[in-house]
């Protein structure tokens, strides 16, 4: 899980962030990405791809994350803007302002998935990087427990579609829901599982 920063490392780079995003299938609500920067022999086995922790030990490492992290930080891209460039650009823009909001500018981002981001910052893209890179599943972690927050307070707004529970998500229940209650302002309307329903 270091052998990505510790090549970075040895390469000459000081400051390397690793970027990771949420919210790219769900339904409804923003895509949330994070940017973490850790300590240069930092290690925490616990620290995996958070697809495969519950929300409990997600929570219990974000706390411990941005208690031992040097930086991280979070950027958001919204229902509209999904709607407006697409999903896959949306997640881009967002893993680009987690990046922008740091609050000091690394100069090596390790970035999940297999496209760069716009930035004028040496990068690398890996595939399933959240699986193979300490700082990407950290910032996985990080994103998820904040989008899971932002659903918490939609649900707040919207309950009558079970955000808190679904996160979004294209469960049996929240397709129901939309049926039964239409789309709410955060709903992706351009989204097959939106369309089929309304």
């Amino acid at each position: 899980m270091r052998f990505f920063e510790d090549k970075a490392f040895k390469n000459g780079y000081k400051i390397i962030a690793g970027i990771d995003e949420a919210g790219r299938g769900p339904l409804a609500g923003p895509v949330v990405s994070a940017a973490v920067v850790l300590p240069k022999d930092f290690f925490d086995p616990d620290i995996i791809d958070s697809k495969k922790l519950n929300p409990t030990k997600r929570n219990l490492l974000h706390s411990r994350i941005t208690e031992h992290a040097l930086f991280t930080a979070i950027g958001v891209a919204d229902t509209p803007e999904i709607e407006r460039v697409n999903i896959l650009q949306a997640s881009l823009n967002s893993m680009k302002r987690a990046c922008e909001n740091l609050f000091i500018s690394p100069d090596f981002l390790l970035i999940d998935g297999k496209f760069e981001i716009d930035s004028n910052i040496d990068q690398r893209a890996i595939i399933r990087g959240d699986s193979k890179s300490i700082s990407i599943a950290a910032a996985s972690i990080i994103a998820k427990v904040e989008r899971d927050r932002l659903m918490f307070k939609f649900d707040q707004l919207y309950p009558e579609y079970g955000f808190a529970k679904h996160k979004g998500y294209g469960t049996k229940a929240h397709k129901k829901a939309i049926l039964e209650h239409g789309a709410s302002p955060i709903h992706r309307k351009t989204f097959k599982g939106v369309k089929e329903v309304l």
